[in-house]
């Protein structure tokens, strides 16, 4: 299923309110499965309608929920996810959760999803961003590292799938250590393999959630990725 091919171009929306989505789309251009693929700048219901899958972008998750609220793009955004391809970086990663830790005051808006519990800014402030080698299963030339570019990451604290939920499929975690190091909170720290803060991409269903920019590399791997075995193989099930 994953290689199959549909009968017309898939259509990818990319919510366009704030954030990297402008380098999503640049990625998604430069893809050798491009001619497989329409790209949408998404900013209202309309826009999202004419998608088959959608990437919600690295940006601030907060300022994206009170976007999509004020544009009355909120609740399409929800119906969406419960029947569509839908992959969140970073910012995106979080308004996927089901649950968030560390939120601004007065809280954090959720489109749900994916059944994690995540930490905004989980690694710490700006200062605290780094690269990182990643082996992730199932791209191409997987035995090439990708480099996952974290930013103000969020971190996932849990996995808490219902019984009648999907099941969880980790495609790449970060070696303890390569963890950025806590000062403020030793009890926190990273040691074990296994810890779900290791995870820094999954799929769950037709979902895909990623805590780093893959869009902020020059490797198109995980686009490819999306689009191959994400995308693709919805349109031949729908």
């Amino acid at each position: 299923m994953a290689n199959a091919s549909p009968t017309r171009n898939a259509v990818v929306g990319i919510l366009a309110l704030q954030g990297a989505f402008a380098e999503h789309q640049a990625m998604l251009q430069r893809s050798p499965i491009k001619r497989k693929v329409t790209v949408v700048q998404v900013r209202t219901a309309e826009d999202l309608a004419k998608c088959d899958a959608l990437i919600i972008p690295g940006g601030e998750s907060t300022t994206m929920a009170i976007l999509a609220r004020s544009l009355g793009l909120l609740e399409p955004l929800k119906e969406f996810i419960r029947t569509k391809v839908v992959w969140g970086t970073c910012a995106g990663a979080i308004l996927l959760s089901q649950s968030v830790e560390n939120a601004k005051k007065g809280g954090q808006e959720l489109l749900g999803g994916i059944s994690v519990k995540i930490a905004r800014n989980g690694w710490g402030s700006q200062v605290e961003s780094f690269e990182a080698a990643l082996e992730v299963e199932g791209l191409r030339d997987s035995s090439t590292p990708f480099t996952g570019v974290f930013i103000r990451a969020p971190v996932i604290l849990g996995l808490n799938p219902a019984p009648s939920d999907p099941p969880i499929e980790v495609i790449a975690r970060l070696s303890p250590q390569c963890l950025p190091r806590s000062h403020d909170q030793p009890e926190r720290q990273v040691t074990d393999s296994s810890d779900p803060r290791t995870i820094v991409a999954l799929r769950q269903g037709r979902h895909l959630l990623t805590t780093f920019h893959p869009e902020l590399t020059d490797d198109n791997r995980f686009h490819e990725y999306f689009v191959q075995h994400c995308v693709l193989p919805s349109l031949q099930s729908a």
